[in-house]
């Protein structure tokens, strides 16, 4: 590996032939160097992880180079042929009409008549307070009794913030994820009406409550899906670390906070140990624990190991398995989703053959154990990779003969990735319960997108008191 146009390796090979050939030196300061040396090239080896031969994110790469496209596509710039665009168009019912009429001072002499007009339209938005006051009447008969008419059922205090209002501010802090201050500032600035940032609060803590029966749907529905993806994100709350967990499909999307990462957590909301489908995920192990479901594991991550083991390990098998992998990927797409028996059967076999060959070239460590020496003889991580390709051959090439199983587990991680902004944006979470209310709305409204429901249109219907028909 070369790091400021040093070459690691071979410095760090010289400076060993060097400590051979030199008689004088204690055995304290020899095995100091040895150690300084090791250090050395674990550090270096860290310092050129990124987002290709590890899980570090591509914002964390030094210089990173932009996707410019596709090399292979030689796609151009700007919009591909057969996307979906957006424009701008007339609609036929104005909300303001204006007519311009022509100066006929400025006209040759003549007569003239009208025969139509050239119409432009201007789309604006207005975004304005509105107070609306009921006024019971009160009517008083001869016996001076009195009678009031009745107020409309939410209509419970002398003054009081409408749905819109509740429906603006958990759009602005639970879907755009701006913070409750910032909330509060827009209101004042652009409607003119004054919130603390305890109601916004509320506002929160209200749809969390509505959303109770959405939930437990929810988990219904996941329970019944062929295919769930799942994976989970460090999140800080009150200053502690916690865990984000997800659940999702392309239809559904459940989150939910826990202190604990592994099975306990795992087990909470009582879905994946009544699971009966695939499970793709990223081979985080307490999954496995899961017997009644079949597994899927994340290619991506795979493709991303293998990178790394041969820039900093020189496997050449992981190059070799990394072509491979990325050959039957594109094979299965251009099958529809697929690979015919026999096809699937031949790229296992070389998938095999080139395991079999990484067994030479990545040999396992010698069982040979020290005295009073307990647990797993510790292995290199390709050697660990390598045994995990093995070990777990039928989840990792799931995808090859089943149509429903992806290459990757990104559902999952897409699903995730809008924690990481609010972390970015507020850097934790002030409570629990400020955790609770994030999971459960951005579990709505995630679902309510995947079914081509706008955030807006879904909060709307909440407080409302009622679930999108998909739900039922």
């Amino acid at each position: 590996m070369t790091v400021d146009n040093i070459d690691v390796e071979a410095t760090i090979k010289s400076v060993q032939e060097l400590l051979a050939q030199e008689p004088n030196l204690s055995p304290a300061l020899r095995s100091t160097l040895d150690v300084l040396l090791v250090v050395v090239k674990l550090l270096v080896n860290r310092l050129t992880l990124n987002s290709r031969n590890s899980s570090k994110p591509p914002s964390s790469d030094p210089n990173r180079e932009r996707d410019k496209g596709s090399k292979e596509g030689n796609k151009n710039r700007g919009g591909q042929p057969g996307r979906v665009g957006t424009t701008l168009k007339k609609i036929d019912d104005p909300d303001e009409i204006k007519l311009l009429e022509v100066d006929r001072s400025i006209l040759p002499e003549g007569h003239y008549r009208e025969v139509g007009f050239e119409s432009r339209q201007v789309f604006d938005i207005d975004i304005s307070r509105i107070v609306t006051e009921y006024r019971a009447q009160i009517l008083e008969n001869e016996q001076g009794q009195r009678f009031t008419a009745p107020f409309p059922a939410k209509v419970t205090k002398a003054v009081q913030y409408g749905n819109g209002v509740k429906i603006q501010a958990v759009y602005l802090s639970q879907f755009q994820l701006i913070p409750y201050q910032r909330v509060q500032d827009y209101f004042a600035d652009q409607v003119g009406l004054p919130m603390s940032t305890g109601s916004i609060y509320n506002f929160n803590q209200q749809a969390f409550e509505l959303l109770a029966q959405f939930e437990q749907k929810l988990i219904v529905k996941l329970l019944a899906s062929p295919l769930l993806h799942t994976d989970e994100t460090g999140i800080n709350i009150e200053g502690k670390r916690q865990w984000l967990h997800c659940i999702s499909n392309d239809q559904l999307t459940l989150f939910y906070a826990h202190a604990k990462r592994g099975t306990e957590a795992m087990d909470a909301k009582n879905v994946l140990p009544q699971f009966r489908g695939i499970l793709c995920h990223d081979h985080w192990k307490p999954y496995f624990q899961y017997k009644d479901c079949s597994h899927a594991l994340c290619n991506a991550h795979h493709t991303r190991e293998l990178e790394r083991a041969y820039e900093q390990d020189k496997q050449q098998w992981a190059r070799e398995m990394q072509e491979l992998l990325e050959n039957i990927r594109r094979d299965v797409y251009a099958h529809g989703g697929s690979l015919p028996d026999e096809q699937a059967a031949l790229y296992t076999e070389r998938y095999r053959n080139l395991l079999k060959q990484a067994d030479i070239e990545c040999p396992p460590p010698e069982m040979n154990r020290k005295p009073g020496q307990r647990g797993r003889i510790k292995r290199s991580k390709s050697r660990n990779l390598l045994e995990r390709l093995r070990d777990f051959e039928q989840e990792v090439l799931r995808f090859m003969t089943n149509p429903i199983v992806p290459f990757t587990n990104n559902q999952g991680e897409n699903d995730i990735r809008m924690t990481k902004v609010h972390q970015k944006i507020s850097g934790c979470f002030r409570s629990q319960e400020g955790a609770d209310i994030f999971c459960r709305v951005r579990s709505y409204l995630s679902t309510c997108r995947k079914n081509n429901m706008s955030a807006t249109a879904a909060l709307e219907l909440l407080f409302a008191g009622k679930l999108p028909d998909f739900m039922m």
